[in-house]
């Protein structure tokens, strides 16, 4: 690592309890054959050894004194840094590759760089079911998104420290748990002029270990309610990439009028024949995922990808649902505390 002047890189790491997944991302990164970075360790509150383990990796450790949240530790991480830019990494992710010094070539030949993202990796370290399903359905995204990109990840992302600094980095007040203090920074980076580049290239592999009911609970109450109060608070945001394109909202309202279908089934056995139909729809709007994860995975894994997919969809749309009331309610409260006008 450089010590003599200022880095080019400052990789900041938040962790709390980070485990074996820690121990993994840390020797990734320390493999890097570039010299000019620095890494900083921002242990939230952990009560584990990922504080001890990080100086091994002669890492500056960071205390956020009880657990602030991820943004929070970001935030520290960043006032602390020295380099031009700061890239983000999450503690359960491992670099693939030698992501550092990729990152500093595109750096240097795209220059100026206002900000940049990668995606998982299509090995994710988890084997079972969910995680492998979720942790794909990420990177396939990511692959087909728009390099010129519109929002920000920060599992593996980038920024410019000056940038985040001005802008006054993650908005913690908001979101005070892992949320989508990402996605939001984005679209302030977007809103303020600045450029975001979608690197595919750069992947890192996620240990997370996805079980259903702490999929549905993280993408409906952390990201899908609070996603939907700020596109919704903000419509320049809604775009048609990513998990925003068209044909996922049409997806969206496919799955709810098939489960009407299959109900009114109950009741008159020809409602199941625009039901055929719609689950067509469905399989044509959806065909470019499924065909990827066939190629992947085989037959048997996409068969079953099939209906957590339809799964994913209903509870986007109860998330919709949801978001669209909390953002009402909060109008309401503001609206009778005076803080908002009558016109």
């Amino acid at each position: 690592m450089c010590i003599n002047k200022p880095p080019l890189i400052s990789v900041v790491i938040p962790v709390y309890n980070g485990g074996y997944p820690f121990v993994y991302c840390l020797l990734a990164i320390s493999r890097t054959e570039f010299s000019d970075w620095e890494l900083i360790v921002v242990d939230d509150g952990s009560t584990d050894e990922s504080a001890a383990i990080a100086r091994k990796f002669e890492a500056k450790v960071l205390q956020t004194n009880g657990r602030q949240g991820p943004g929070k530790a970001r935030n520290l991480g960043a006032e602390a840094a020295q380099g031009d830019y700061l890239c983000f990494i999450d503690a359960d992710c491992e670099v693939c590759d030698d992501a550092i010094a990729q990152l500093a070539h595109i750096l240097k030949s795209r220059s100026p760089i206002d900000a940049l993202f990668g995606s998982y990796d299509d090995a994710p370290k988890a084997t079972n079911f969910v995680a492998q399903y979720k942790n794909l359905m990420h990177h396939y995204v990511h692959q087909q998104g728009n390099e010129d990109a519109s929002t920000f990840w920060a599992g593996f992302g980038v920024v410019k420290r000056s940038v985040f600094l001005d802008l006054g980095g993650f908005n913690t007040k908001l979101y005070p748990r892992p949320s989508i203090e990402d996605i939001e920074l984005g679209y302030r980076l977007k809103q303020a002029g600045f450029d975001i580049y979608l690197a595919k290239d750069l992947q890192v592999k996620h240990h997370k270990a996805w079980n259903l009911f702490g999929l549905v609970k993280t993408d409906v109450f952390d990201r899908g309610i609070p996603w939907t109060k700020l596109l919704l608070a903000n419509k320049s945001n809604i775009i048609n990439d990513l998990n925003l394109k068209t044909s996922n909202r049409v997806s969206v309202i496919a799955t709810y009028s098939l489960i009407l279908c299959l109900l009114g089934a109950l009741f008159k056995l020809t409602a199941i024949i625009p039901g055929l139909l719609i689950a067509i729809l469905l399989l044509y709007l959806n065909w470019d995922v499924y065909h990827f994860f066939y190629n992947k995975r085989g037959i048997v894994f996409t068969a079953k990808v099939i209906p957590m997919h339809w799964l994913y969809y209903l509870y986007s749309g109860l998330s919709l649902a949801l978001g669209t009331l909390s953002l009402i309610t909060d109008l309401l409260a503001q609206k009778n505390k005076g803080l908002i006008s009558e016109e």
